[in-house]
């Protein structure tokens, strides 16, 4: 039986059973798909992630931009903090990629950002399935040591080089971690990687890093 082809484009739909805002966007010979998990106080129109995505969609990957919570939920200001609750949704995430005809073929990978890392870090833990993680400016100590150590994921830890705090808080979780791992910082580049060039600094290690453990998707 011939494999069904995969439906290239970009979408707007819900996922899950919660019916979760998402935007999808498969390139035609995908060979992995980048699920991202925001930080607090943003979503699927983060426009930094939004750059990382369309130069990750030029590598030959597809990718998930999707809000992690319901409005209602985001009214709530402790579940844009609430790890455990974020990471339930990122595995609501990967498994809805798993059914989903465009991306059941698709090995995914997370991309977290800020708290989003704790969450993906949290969602990875003893999950075979995920090829890789890549954290810009993240908080992967949020996931916990417990979470850290099951993680099987070979790991990208991506810091600003004048992000001071947030690196010491990386190296403590780097230090947890059993899988393949690496810090990697970013000279000159702020929390927020707002700085000229910084971002693009980003996304060639991030590229760089998925390539590496999805043979065939870099371009």
């Amino acid at each position: 039986m011939t494999a069904a082809p995969l439906i290239a484009g970009r979408r707007e739909l819900k996922v899950g059973s919660l019916g979760l805002d998402a935007i999808l966007d498969v390139p035609p010979d995908a060979r992995g798909i980048v699920i991202f998990a925001h930080g607090s106080g943003s979503g699927r129109f983060s426009p930094r992630n939004n750059h990382v995505a369309g130069k990750m969609r030029d590598a030959g990957f597809a990718t998930l931009l999707l809000d992690l919570l319901t409005a209602g939920e985001e009214r709530d200001r402790r579940n844009v903090f609430d790890i455990a609750l974020l990471a339930g949704r990122l595995r609501m995430a990967r498994d809805w990629c798993a059914e989903y005809p465009a991306t059941t073929a698709l090995r995914p990978a997370y991309f977290g950002a800020s708290t989003g890392a704790g969450a993906a870090l949290r969602a990875a833990a003893n999950d075979p399935r995920i090829a890789a993680i890549v954290s810009r400016g993240g908080r992967p100590d949020l996931a916990g040591a417990t979470a850290l150590a099951q993680v099987v994921a070979p790991t990208l830890l991506i810091v600003g080089g004048r992000d001071e705090p947030v690196i010491d808080l990386n190296r403590v979780a780097l230090a947890a971690m059993r899988c393949q791992r690496e810090l990697a910082i970013v000279p000159g580049a702020g929390h927020l990687f707002e700085e000229a060039g910084t971002l693009d600094g980003v996304v060639a290690l991030a590229v760089g890093w998925l390539g590496r453990f999805i043979p065939g998707a870099a371009k």
